[in-house]
């Protein structure tokens, strides 16, 4: 009952952060810093997504791989179907696919590594999975090549200099990839935070094993 009752709010976390971050990446950041516009390279979805590594590496301590993976593909199903009531289907799908594949890889790596120190498995399965998420979902969504997955939005593939600054232009949305990890990398290393602070307080509920 208990950890029903766990698993249950997990779901409607990373639910919440899917359909957010969904909707949240279709809209570049406003503003200047250090004379780079950061409509060039960041969406609003890059400080919110990074989150869901953390649900998932919560679970993953506590419940072990196998609760971890029922997580993630309840929030698949809840999260992605929500999101084609929030963005267009073309970013539904991008997120769903990449969302599957970097928590899956997350989840893989959390497991190899929980034994080390502490904070190893959360970082370097968040990075890992980050990385791989970030590549899937820019390329569906963005990319000219998946077109067939729905129509290409302009602005994302008008040609920029690449971040802002440097002098080679390629589309937009190649930027947006590079800063969307970039703030990836800084969000994992602040989600180690809440993860340690709640190490005490969600311990696993049993012996976890390989799976």
């Amino acid at each position: 009952m208990q950890m029903t009752r766990f698993t249950l709010a997990y779901v409607l976390l990373m639910t919440l952060v899917v359909v957010a971050s969904n909707f949240l990446v279709q809209f570049p950041l406003n503003g200047e810093l250090f004379g780079i516009q950061l409509g060039d390279i960041l969406t609003w979805g890059a400080f919110t997504y990074p989150v869901a590594f953390l649900i998932t590496d919560l679970t993953n301590r506590q419940f072990g791989p196998k609760a971890a993976r029922r997580v993630v593909f309840a929030g698949f199903v809840v999260g992605v179907g929500l999101s084609f009531f929030t963005a267009v289907p073309r970013i539904a799908i991008a997120s769903g696919s990449a969302y599957l594949a970097g928590q899956l890889l997350d989840i893989s790596v959390f497991n190899r590594l929980r034994r080390q120190a502490w904070w190893r498995a959360p970082l370097v399965g968040s990075l890992i999975g980050s990385a791989l998420d970030t590549l899937m979902f820019f390329s569906f969504a963005f990319a000219a090549f998946f077109v067939f997955l729905g129509p290409n939005e302009p602005f994302a593939l008008e040609q920029a200099p690449i971040l802002g600054i440097l002098s080679a232009e390629a589309p937009r949305w190649i930027s947006w990839a590079i800063g969307d990890f970039s703030v990836k990398m800084i969000v994992g290393l602040v989600m180690l935070l809440p993860y340690g602070a709640l190490m005490n307080v969600l311990k696993p509920m049993q012996p976890i094993r390989a799976a």
